[in-house]
């Protein structure tokens, strides 16, 4: 077995260590350093619970790691304790008006669903992009018919449906809801897209909680005029909204991924969280 090289004097380590910290399990990406997934999972993964693998592209050679990468990281898994959660492709669509698009998404990410078996990722997050006009209902009820067709095809590879968490994006979760539920996926709570669009955490938190597997955050920056940039550093989060991040924290026990794309980043989100959660004179799990 070909021992890897060790990335660990080239880059920052995350400030703390959160290994069975909190009650859920805390994560980050795999693109915190500017490097390929290996050396981003050797370095973080001493001191996370779990990795969040980005598989966005699918159309380059390369978009899928190899079998040789796979195996390594499921070495690494065993090694360091660390568990992974898979961000699959979102250059493709399930819900694409054009059935052969439809057909050719559910092939895509099906094969990367089984490449990435063997890591045993505790979810997959999976987007249903809507392209079409926000006021027409049958706009609505095309894409929904659309999107049932395309997940349909994608379990027929054999994805497991429970592990399928359709994230929310920019559009109301209330026309994926139905897909959701008819299809018993899981859900995948990107609390900085929902912040975004002015959705109330808790209230959404109440109504999917049985099936929300994977938490994405992320602070989430407002300027002046009241655009919104997302995927920064958790302590630029508002704090009314971080005290209701704070509360549903405190119930959840999946997986948390901090998404952010940087050690800049991730050093204040990890800090931030932690001094909170002390603050809050929550316990850590023993």
């Amino acid at each position: 077995m070909t021992s890897l090289p060790d990335p660990s004097g080239a880059y920052p380590p995350p400030p703390l260590s959160v290994k069975g910290r909190y009650p859920f399990r805390l994560g980050t990406t795999s693109f915190i350093y500017p490097d390929d997934y290996l050396p981003n999972v050797q370095v973080l993964g001493p001191h996370l619970d779990e990795i969040e693998l980005l598989l966005f592209e699918s159309r380059r050679a390369d978009s899928l790691p190899s079998g040789a990468t796979i195996d390594a990281l499921a070495r690494l898994s065993a090694e360091m304790d660390v568990g992974y959660n898979i961000h699959l492709p979102t250059d493709v669509s399930l819900a694409a008006e054009d059935p052969d698009e439809r057909a050719r998404a559910s092939a895509v990410l099906g094969r990367f669903v089984s490449a990435t078996a063997p890591l045993s990722p505790s979810a997959y997050a999976l987007h249903l992009p809507f392209d079409g006009g926000a006021t027409d209902p049958d706009g609505i009820g095309r894409w929904q018919a659309a999107a049932a067709q395309g997940i349909g095809r994608l379990l027929e590879t054999g994805a497991p449906r429970n592990l399928l968490a359709v994230e929310t994006l920019d559009y109301p979760f209330a026309w994926a809801a139905p897909l959701v539920e008819a299809f018993d996926l899981s859900v995948c709570m990107d609390i900085g897209h929902l912040i975004l669009y002015g959705v109330d955490l808790a209230a959404f938190f109440k109504r999917f909680r049985r099936r929300i597997r994977l938490i994405h955050l992320h602070g989430v920056r407002f300027t002046r005029d009241g655009a919104g940039r997302d995927h920064v550093g958790l302590e630029e989060m508002p704090p009314e909204h971080f005290a209701a991040v704070m509360a549903i924290l405190k119930d959840f026990d999946g997986v948390v991924s901090l998404e952010v794309f940087s050690h800049r980043h991730l050093a204040p989100s990890m800090k931030h969280l932690d001094a909170a959660w002390t603050a809050a004179g929550r316990k850590y799990t023993p």
